[in-house]
């Protein structure tokens, strides 16, 4: 198997000033070509650091991929370690990429210097590769032992747009197996407990099947199931085998069949079919109108949403009675059912979800810290669900509303089977 490290490079992230991301994403995409990543390295902004550990690198990987250490200022040093690292002495520019420069300083109102054009000014031994979305050059080195170095920019966005360009020099250069990968998405179930509950089927799998847990707080368990090898369309055909028979086990914690969210999910529901939705929040703090909003074309099917963290607000807006909140408390079914009506009365929505809980930090006997009472309003009624979780405020919340759009979901379904036994 091709083996691969990946290094970050700068001061910034060992001293904690900003969070890897670059990594991760990398990782990720090198996985789905069949490519092991044997270790991820941060190094400091020295050059005497970064030529030893990019030279331990190479020799132990057949791919280094490094990122940072490329913008225009002093500081920015990885360039001439590089060129050091690979024993070059003459440098080019790349005329391609010094018009990219000058158009995106343009756009910004800005003139050119001599720093930025320094940025399309690369080692004459490597190979360019344009970077359309920024000024730094990213460079591919390679040798004639078959080991490959490519050097991209720090900046996440620049990072991810530039990756197919890099993974597409990738496959030119090594002899990649044919791989699949099929994603399952789902929510309702802890990791554990999914694979506990899906263990004799994946341990049936074929040897040339492997199945990944990639769990999210927002997306719960993504499931990825990556066939190596073979045929290109019988690989396709037995990866669909395998999951109608995970159909056959989990059932409706299913919601989706590529990388996505429940957000979209719910788009994908409403979309074109003139039911609406409409969100009362209190403890999710209007992260559910946000989620739901993020959706392109949203504005078709969502009509709007309450926050009404305060009690009073929950009684003058969406009409929740007093007396209800004095006997049941706010943090109940019977509140988290009154929003979700409440809201759905006055938007005029066909649907509505709602939330009512405790994020923490604090809590009761009777509702401790992380519990959530969420409400669904419909055509066929109202039903209420109580989640408890055991995180910090930030992702109890996430958890929060996750779950309120999963409930949401599952509503959708079910009333649309209900509507088509009726007709």
């Amino acid at each position: 198997m091709i083996k691969a490290s990946i290094c970050t490079i700068g001061d910034e992230i060992l001293i904690g000033q900003i969070v890897d991301t670059n990594s991760s994403m990398i990782s990720s995409k090198l996985g789905e070509l069949g490519i092991e990543v044997s270790r991820m390295l941060s190094i400091s902004d020295g050059h005497d650091d970064i030529v030893g550990s990019l030279r331990e690198e190479m020799e132990s990987n057949d791919i280094v991929i490094v990122t940072g250490g490329l913008g225009p200022t002093k500081d920015d040093i990885t360039k001439p370690a590089l060129a050091d690292l690979f024993g070059c002495r003459e440098w080019k520019t790349v005329d391609a990429q010094l018009e990219i420069i000058r158009e995106i300083l343009h756009s910004r109102g800005l003139d050119m210097l001599d720093i930025n054009m320094d940025q399309a000014r690369v080692p004459a031994c490597c190979e360019p590769i344009l970077n359309h979305y920024g000024t730094a050059t990213i460079m591919a080195f390679h040798t004639t032992e078959g080991k490959s170095l490519y050097s991209m920019p720090g900046v996440p966005h620049e990072t991810m747009n530039a990756l197919p360009d890099v993974i597409a020099d990738i496959k030119a250069h090594y002899p990649l197996g044919n791989i699949l990968h099929r994603t399952i998405m789902t929510y309702g179930m802890a990791e554990s407990a999914l694979s506990k509950l899906i263990a004799p089927w994946e341990d049936a799998l074929p040897q040339d099947m492997h199945l990944a847990y990639l769990p999210n707080t927002l997306t719960g368990v993504r499931l990825r199931l990556s066939v190596k090898g073979g045929d290109a369309e019988d690989s396709s055909r037995r990866a669909d085998a395998q999951i109608a028979a995970l159909k056959e086990i989990i059932g409706d914690l299913i919601y989706s069949e590529c990388d996505d969210t429940l957000e979209n999910t719910i788009g994908r529901l409403l979309r074109g079919s003139g039911k609406t939705v409409s969100a009362a929040e209190s403890c999710t703090g209007g992260m559910i109108s946000h989620l739901l909003t993020c959706v392109p074309g949203a504005s078709e099917y969502y009509f709007g949403g309450v926050c009404s963290y305060a009690v009073a607000v929950k009684e003058s807006v969406l009409g929740v009675d007093s007396k209800l909140i004095e006997e049941r408390g706010v943090v109940s079914s019977e509140v988290a059912a009154a929003m979700a009506e409440g809201v759905r009365k006055l938007t005029g929505s066909t649907y509505s979800v709602s939330t009512t809980g405790l994020a923490g930090p604090g809590g009761d006997d009777k509702n401790p810290e992380g519990t959530v009472w969420i409400g669904v309003s419909g055509p066929h009624g109202t039903i209420t669900a109580r989640r408890q979780y055991h995180n910090d405020r930030e992702r109890n919340i996430e958890r929060f509303s996750a779950s309120a759009l999963d409930l949401l979901r599952r509503y959708i379904i079910e009333d649309g089977e209900k509507s088509a036994f009726a007709a």
